[in-house]
């Protein structure tokens, strides 16, 4: 399975400025959520060299950091540009894809990994008709994060050509981020790809089009 991380609309009253949202700083509950999510996403994606005990603690620091710049950094573009637009924006966990994640890297022997821990929820400035914002700026909220993931992976493939553990980090971030961005660019279910596609098909495909070549031809 690959791995899916994508924003989540609530349609609870809430009212703000759109200086106040942006501003805002994290709570400490927040990060300890992202923090969590993140130590947990880093040991499934180095499950598979669970049984190799000399090489393990290498994989689970390189997906760390790689995780650690796509993950989060995917949640956060989707948090800022929700709160540059007045809206309330944290991630919180999902306890059932925390271990559901954990269960099938184990099985998997980290063959299959869910990658869904948590996710960015949003709730749009006031409650009623169309939620407070428009199409466009929950299809630009959505875009955001897979356009994080490929500016890193397009950041990290600088790195691939290194040696050592800054190559590995290079190249094995840049696999990672780039079927970040193009699997949550799906135009289906949940996934950002969706929201985007229903806002803007062309903007949408000057996006995916890009992220998938990036996969076969990189």
């Amino acid at each position: 399975m690959l791995p899916s991380i994508t924003n989540r609309n609530i349609p609870v009253q809430y009212t703000t400025s759109r200086r106040s949202a942006s501003l805002s700083v994290f709570k400490g509950s927040e990060i300890a959520q992202l923090l969590v999510a993140w130590l947990v996403l880093g040991f499934c994606f180095s499950a598979n060299t669970l049984l190799n005990l000399a090489s393990f603690p290498l994989m689970f620091a390189v997906s760390l950091v790689t995780l650690g710049l796509g993950f989060v950094g995917h949640e956060l573009a989707h948090r800022y540009l929700a709160r540059r637009y007045g809206c309330w924006a944290e991630f919180r966990l999902w306890g059932l894809g925390l271990l559901m994640a954990v269960v099938f890297a184990l099985i998997s022997g980290g063959r299959m990994i869910f990658a869904a821990p948590g996710a960015v929820y949003i709730a749009p400035r006031s409650y009623g008709l169309g939620y407070g914002i428009t199409q466009k700026q929950n299809g630009l909220i959505s875009l955001s994060g897979p356009v994080a993931n490929i500016l890193v992976a397009l950041l990290l493939l600088l790195l691939s050509g290194s040696g050592g553990f800054i190559g590995l980090v290079g190249s094995t971030g840049f696999r990672v981020n780039a079927w970040l961005a193009a699997f949550n660019l799906l135009p289906f279910g949940m996934m950002d790809g969706r929201k985007v596609f229903s806002w803007s098909r062309v903007i949408w495909a000057i996006v995916t089009v890009p992220a998938w070549l990036m996969i076969f031809l990189l």
